[in-house]
């Protein structure tokens, strides 16, 4: 009962910041059966028909692929539906925590780095390695880093569903219009010479990640050799993190950050309601969204008529230090299924299918499979072409091992994160007195798992 209660909060607390195995275990969470293939089997002959739940998060864009593709299988497979449920991000870890502590996880999740380790050591996810082992689950043409990243105690228990890297999007219609050119690599510096450019001439803000500026911070600090968690305390010092809240406080005293107020009118985390492609004027509007590389898709479409997204990096002291290629999102097949095999299979068809990756069409990241990937990139329209580019050009040959899987306790992190990041935009705070009040606090929070 414990754990299922540590779980279902780090679901809630998940909203609140609104962000990403081998060996027995005995689970407190619920009384999952162990996640072997000869179980999961048994429990499918017991299953009264060929129902399939799947759960993502995601915009309209991935939304009607996805589902498009799943009925693709179930139309290959006769007898078999699968129900997709999908939510913004605001919404789905709340959603899985609770069907977690129902003990009705669905079949197929989308799962993210961020928290596959607490969902593996709750016994909520199946181990797909007699899978992998027996061939139903094909992993031949995707590279072993690239597994790794999905691998926990030796079990397997998600497998990449793109790969994606940390990307700064912003209006070049508007840009180009005023004689304004983004380069790749911005230090903060020339990224706030930029800002300040930007909203003299055309009085468009800019919009530094409010609400969830988890994956921003670890990005950041990475330019300081600096990984954000350590054993049970946060890395670095408390004066580690004063340059972080420096970019918020000298962005509103001058008048080129957006008021903060701005996100209470709308879905923090929405791609739909980004101030970047949504709002009123350009008083309550960004020329950047900080966002990854798979989501430019979803992003041009969302842009009034006429606009045209560009993307780079994220800025940083050190931007060719700081990037990182990563999973941008993992299946997993969660514990409570009842028929893992039939799951696993499906799991197959999105990652291996030549018919489904032509409906996916990468928008989750550049496919995983080499195969795949390979297949896709003369069929991809100019906006996928640009993310390969980007992925292959810009961000891999700059780029370092990303950093571990954040432990118990990073939810928590994150949630007081973005409280402190709030009261320092509303002027409650400076930005020594943030970083005091956030590394003070997330060490005892660390400390205490």
């Amino acid at each position: 009962m414990k754990k299922r209660m540590a779980l279902l909060m780090t679901g809630v607390l998940a909203v609140a910041s609104l962000a990403g195995c081998g060996g027995s275990k005995t689970s407190a969470t619920t009384a999952a059966p162990e996640t072997t293939k000869e179980t999961q089997t048994t429990a499918a002959a017991k299953q009264d028909g060929g129902k399939l739940t799947m759960s993502w998060w995601g915009n309209q864009v991935r939304n009607e692929r996805t589902q498009a593709a799943l009925d693709l299988y179930a139309e290959k497979n006769p007898g078999i539906t699968i129900e997709g449920q999908f939510s913004e991000w605001s919404d789905y870890w709340n959603k899985l925590a609770t069907s977690a502590a129902g003990q009705s996880i669905p079949d197929i999740v989308q799962m993210d780095y961020m928290y596959i380790d607490q969902y593996v050591k709750n016994d909520l996810l199946v181990d797909l390695k007699p899978y992998i082992d027996d061939k139903t689950l094909d992993v031949s043409n995707i590279t072993e880093n690239t597994m790794a990243t999905g691998t926990v105690e030796g079990g397997v228990y998600a497998i990449c569903a793109g790969i994606n890297s940390p990307a700064m999007m912003y209006n070049k219609t508007l840009l180009d219009q005023n004689g304004i050119t983004v380069k790749d690599y911005l230090t903060i510096d020339e990224f706030e010479e930029l800002c300040r450019q930007i909203y003299k001439k055309t009085g468009y803000k800019t919009s530094i990640v409010y609400g969830t500026a988890q994956t921003y911070l670890d990005y950041f600090m990475r330019a300081y050799d600096v990984v954000l968690f350590g054993d049970k305390k946060m890395g670095g010092t408390k004066e580690s993190y004063i340059p972080f809240f420096e970019m918020y406080t000298r962005g509103l005293k001058e008048g080129w950050l957006i008021d903060p107020g701005v996100f209470a009118e709308i879905s923090v985390g929405s791609v739909e309601q980004d101030p970047m492609v949504y709002g009123s004027s350009p008083d309550t509007m960004s020329w950047c969204a900080f966002a990854n590389s798979n989501q430019l898709t979803a992003i041009q479409k969302a842009a009034p008529e006429g606009v045209t997204v560009g993307m780079t990096t994220w800025p940083s002291p050190d931007p060719k230090k700081s990037g990182y290629l990563k999973s941008s999102q993992f299946f997993s097949i969660g514990a409570h299924t009842k028929n893992a095999e039939e799951a696993v299979k499906v799991l197959n068809f999105l990652v291996n299918s030549s018919d489904a990756n032509n409906i996916l069409l990468g928008e989750r990241g550049v496919p995983a499979s080499s195969k795949i990937a390979e297949e896709l990139s003369p069929k991809m329209d100019p906006i996928n072409q640009e993310i390969i580019r980007y992925i292959n050009e810009v961000i891999t040959p700059n780029s370092s091992p990303i950093n571990p899987p954040q432990p118990d306790g990073a939810s928590e992190v994150f949630n007081l994160l973005n409280q402190v990041q709030e009261q320092l935009c509303y002027g409650a705070y400076d930005a020594a007195t943030a970083a005091e009040e956030f590394y003070n606090g997330a060490n005892k929070i660390m400390s205490q798992k």
